[in-house]
């Protein structure tokens, strides 16, 4: 028999015991239900006698003995000293493991901030004290934007992507770098990580300064080499077996001139990521355009349809966004066979302004298409040679789409084809308005 069992048991017999020996009391002293009343009484005033010493201990738990005593109220003693010392283990196990934690996040070379669904800061270790500079006693229970007050960062919090960092610059005067990512959990909560990317920035804008430096300097001789095999292959008197090698020294030399031209493009477009206003361009002749340059090209595929589906125009940069069009209409003419179809589409919704180019080439595998917009990066380095690609048109696309408010997005299947598509947001689109013809009389 389990001991609460017994205890109850044991209970039960007491308070039957105690009414038998009042009304035996009761009837020998000639009132039998007196005798059980005072009998009743006194076992009551037992009960309350145990009760107060319960509550006294409980308050007093921390520095006072539990009451010594039997029976049920033993029994729940017993249960409540049991719950208690579990507690107090699971607690101190809490402690240990929130110390653990603290003293992991102090000696992590990134900042950690913890923020809650109003984007208040809960804790932060000591690192972002630093890179942010928090106060401890000041900032905890602070929204993050009203600490840091960057625009860019407002944008961040306030979208749903939190797959890449952003990059910010403190306002305290020098020149460092901070990247700042999100990572949600819980019901609303965030962890924000703050990294400080200082010298990568630096390196990124030697790098940078480097590749527009060269590729000014290159440009001049280039120009030269260039003419002077334009006249060598015009020359009438050249030996036909330097035909051929001459063509060809054009040939690279052309590809060269491109690359140059679009590094000297890229550089342009890297100098600032500010949103760039413009005037209404109309997307109709620039896509009529880009089809007559596919057509003209000597080997091109052999169907390439045009879909504009509205007549709206888009507010940006003209020499830009031709620019990053041309470049994915050219990337896709160049991986596309000739028996294939390029289709080149314009429309738009309540979400914006959407260019798209789908072709029927050989497909990007998955893995290859997050890294697509990378300068230089090439799916198949070899195939891309022969076509001319010098894999940074995707990056000047990138980088115009991003001065427009502007994404892009990729969908491929291998063997099928690839699409990609630039969403403009609804502010970028302009809908011409139609002066109306009056009737003639």
């Amino acid at each position: 028999m389990q001991p609460a069992t017994q205890a109850w048991w044991f209970a039960a017999g007491r308070l039957l015991v105690t009414v038998l020996v009042g009304c035996g009391a009761g009837w020998l002293l000639g009132n039998t239900w007196g005798g059980l009343a005072v009998a009743l009484g006194l076992h009551l005033a037992w009960v309350l006698a145990n009760l107060f010493r319960l509550e006294w201990w409980l308050r007093h738990r921390s520095y006072a003995d539990p009451p010594n005593t039997g029976g049920v109220w033993g029994e729940i003693i017993a249960q409540i000293v049991r719950l208690h010392r579990r507690k107090r283990f699971h607690k101190q196990r809490f402690v240990q493991l929130m110390r653990q934690l603290q003293r992991s996040t102090a000696a992590l070379p990134d900042g950690v901030v913890i923020l809650n669904a109003q984007r208040e800061i809960v804790w932060f270790n000591l690192m972002a004290a630093r890179l942010l500079n928090l106060r401890r006693t000041a900032d905890l229970g602070m929204r993050i934007e009203n600490l840091l007050r960057e625009p860019a960062v407002v944008r961040y919090l306030a979208g749903s992507d939190y797959s890449n960092p952003i990059v910010i610059r403190p306002a305290n005067g020098d020149d460092s770098y901070l990247s700042l990512q999100v990572a949600p959990y819980g019901d609303g909560q965030l962890l924000l990580l703050v990294r400080d990317v200082s010298r990568q920035m630096r390196l990124e804008a030697v790098r940078r300064d480097f590749v527009a430096n060269a590729s000014h300097e290159l440009r001049s001789p280039l120009t030269v080499v260039s003419g002077y095999l334009e006249t060598l292959a015009q020359d009438p008197s050249l030996e036909g077996d330097l035909k051929g090698p001459v063509a060809e020294m054009r040939r690279q030399a052309d590809r060269m001139t491109a690359i140059i031209r679009d590094l000297l493009e890229l550089s342009r477009l890297e100098e600032t990521n500010e949103i760039v206003g413009g005037a209404p361009v109309d997307v109709a002749a620039v896509i009529s355009m880009l089809r007559k340059d596919v057509l003209a090209r000597p080997s091109h595929p052999a169907d390439v349809s045009v879909s504009v589906e509205s007549d709206a125009q888009l507010i940006g940069d003209e020499p830009e966004i031709h620019s990053a069009f041309s470049n994915l209409v050219d990337n896709a003419a160049k991986y596309t066979p000739a028996d294939g179809s390029l289709g080149i589409r314009w429309w738009v919704d309540a979400e914006g302004g959407h260019f798209s180019v789908t072709d029927t080439g050989i497909g990007i595998p998955p893995e290859h298409i997050p890294r697509l917009t990378e300068r230089f990066y090439r799916v198949d380095a070899g195939r891309a040679r022969a076509t001319g690609g010098s894999g940074l048109g995707l990056a000047i696309v990138k980088h115009v789409l991003q001065r427009h408010g502007a994404s892009l997005e990729v969908t491929s299947a291998q063997g099928v084809g690839s699409t990609f598509t630039a969403h403009f947001p609804p502010a970028r689109v302009s809908v011409p308005v139609r002066t109306p013809v009056a009737a003639a009389g």
